[in-house]
């Protein structure tokens, strides 16, 4: 039986403390949620690793630095709604969920099966597990006041910005070509605003590619 207690602390101490994320409810969820419950069994000894864990072809956890930081970022609240697009096997929604009054985890319908039952067994009771089209977002149950999209992205459709509530804040990593940045935007006036936060690569998610331009 391997000790993922111990290799959670080791995750914080290591990865996350010192890349300036202190934040006491980042710090406690992270120390909290069993990581190694949401990946697929055969990754489970790679699940505390300081890198993009895959799960299924071109989908990825992602790694704690950059997910801690786009967290302390976004400066959660207890009151706050957050949508989180492409939640994969529910990990960072169940994070999420120790910070935020609720949490509507969007992942495809393969995935938010998974998701949804790994969930369930830690406690996570606050957030909805809604299978769809990750650029669609969930207008349902929106405005939100975060929204979280956990990985690359090269264009940010504006039906996800729109479900985003006035003074909202919203975060993503841009990717251009293998390099990427994290941004947060907030959105003032009806308009995202957005500023470069930290460097950070994932793989592109489905729908999130920038349309190919053709030249002649």
């Amino acid at each position: 039986m391997q000790d993922f207690a111990t290799r959670r602390i080791m995750m914080v101490d290591t990865q996350v403390r010192p890349n300036d994320v202190t934040k006491f409810p980042i710090i406690a969820a992270m120390l909290e949620v069993p990581r190694e419950e949401f990946v697929p069994a055969a990754k489970r000894e790679a699940a505390y690793i300081g890198e993009n864990v895959p799960f299924a072809p071109g989908r990825v956890l992602l790694e704690p630095r950059s997910f801690s930081k786009m967290l302390d970022a976004l400066n959660i609240q207890p009151s706050d709604l957050v949508l989180d697009v492409g939640c994969g096997l529910g990990y960072s929604s169940a994070v999420i969920a120790r910070m935020a009054e609720a949490v509507v985890a969007l992942e495809e319908a393969d995935f938010a099966k998974q998701a949804e039952a790994a969930l369930a067994q830690v406690g996570a009771d606050n957030v909805a597990v809604v299978a769809g089209t990750l650029t669609a977002g969930e207008p349902a149950h929106g405005p939100y006041d975060v929204i979280i999209v956990e990985g690359g992205v090269e264009d940010l459709p504006a039906a996800l910005l729109d479900q985003l509530k006035e003074g909202g804040r919203i975060a993503a990593i841009f990717m251009q070509g293998a390099l990427g940045i994290a941004r947060i935007g907030r959105k003032i006036d009806g308009l995202v605003a957005w500023r470069d936060a930290f460097n950070a690569t994932a793989p592109v998610l489905p729908g999130f590619a920038a349309a190919k331009e053709f030249v002649l």
